[in-house]
């Protein structure tokens, strides 16, 4: 049986990552439409595009050897997605050769996976964790990769950085599980990446 129940960590609202209404602080936050991201010196911000559509579809965070990949998602005002989302992910990471463990986090259940490399690669597997976050009307998924996936203190940091984010849902309908708009911030004029 599916699980809807919401998946947060309990002290969400206080401590993030937050809604647009939750905010209390002024900072310089980067606008990237349905995400904010407080901007800091040891941060690289990149965006990742998909190549038929020209849309912005993540934005990735680079900081200290480790690399945060965000998206928001519209999601039903009292059920939650992450249970379900999860689930599925799994089924796609052993479906791709890979192998995933269910674990808690700071956030609550998190997926641990080892991703192949591609086959003749002499690239080492890829290790990743999924962390995901329901909030008010919307489901915030993060994919940490590099030194925060296997050192504390670089997990500290990432951990950190998730929950600095704001997320703007905004009030149009949106059916739930779409991507929330993301877009470039004003003033970029560096291309974003393609993927």
């Amino acid at each position: 049986m599916t699980d809807f129940s919401k998946s947060a960590p309990v002290d969400r609202e206080f401590n993030g990552p937050l809604d647009s209404h939750e905010v209390r602080d002024v900072k310089p936050f980067v606008d990237f439409g349905s995400l904010r991201v407080f901007g800091q010196e040891t941060l690289a911000l990149r965006l990742e595009i998909e190549e038929s559509t020209q849309r912005v579809v993540a934005v990735t965070l680079e900081q200290s050897g480790s690399t945060l990949q965000l998206q928001a998602f519209a999601a039903p005002r009292n059920d939650g997605l992450w249970h379900e989302i999860r689930a599925e992910l799994l089924t796609s990471i052993v479906d791709q050769g890979g192998s995933a463990t269910d674990q808690v986090g700071v956030f609550g259940p998190e997926l641990l996976a080892t991703m192949p490399s591609a086959e003749g690669s002499a690239e080492l597997p890829r290790v990743l964790r999924f962390i995901g976050v329901d909030g008010p009307r919307w489901f915030l998924r993060g994919i940490v990769e590099g030194l925060a996936t296997s050192d504390p203190l670089a997990a500290v940091a990432i951990d950190d950085l998730f929950r600095s984010i704001v997320v703007f849902r905004g009030d149009d309908p949106v059916p739930p599980r779409e991507l929330l708009e993301l877009k470039i911030p004003d003033g970029v004029i560096a291309p974003p990446r393609s993927i």
